[in-house]
């Protein structure tokens, strides 16, 4: 299973990836395959803001519905499209055109509770 180091992941099974005031997020690859074939993902509003690890958005698959947390406070400035007509990029790509939403992040944004690749890769063997 692949875990970018570029990332930072959360314990609901998020990534983000921080740049500058710009936080791109999504579900990892482990989320993804426990979740199964993606069927329909609901994305966020734009210009929603959120407090991190508040719902932002719902994925739903042959097995089941999960919410998606958002990992970092900020504001919704951007929505990945292309998963209204092909949900299924969250499988095919997670990492990559699976992302869900970017965000302008908070002046204040707090990183502690975000895990590396590493400690990531420890969570999901515990």
């Amino acid at each position: 299973m692949s875990i970018p180091t570029d990332l930072k992941y959360t314990k609901d099974h998020e990534w983000v990836r921080l740049e500058g005031e710009t936080a791109i997020f999504g579900i990892s690859q482990h989320a993804q395959e426990a979740l199964g074939d993606i069927v329909f993902v609901e994305l966020p509003e734009l210009e929603t803001k959120l407090d991190a690890g508040e719902a932002i958005a719902v994925v739903e698959s042959v097995k089941a519905v999960s919410d998606v947390y958002v990992p970092v406070t900020g504001e919704v400035i951007k929505i990945n499209e292309l998963l209204e007509e092909t949900p299924e990029l969250v499988n095919n790509d997670s990492y990559g055109q699976g992302w869900i939403a970017k965000l302008k992040v908070s002046a204040d944004m707090d990183t502690s509770s975000l895990m590396d690749a590493t400690a990531y890769q420890a969570f999901l063997d515990q």
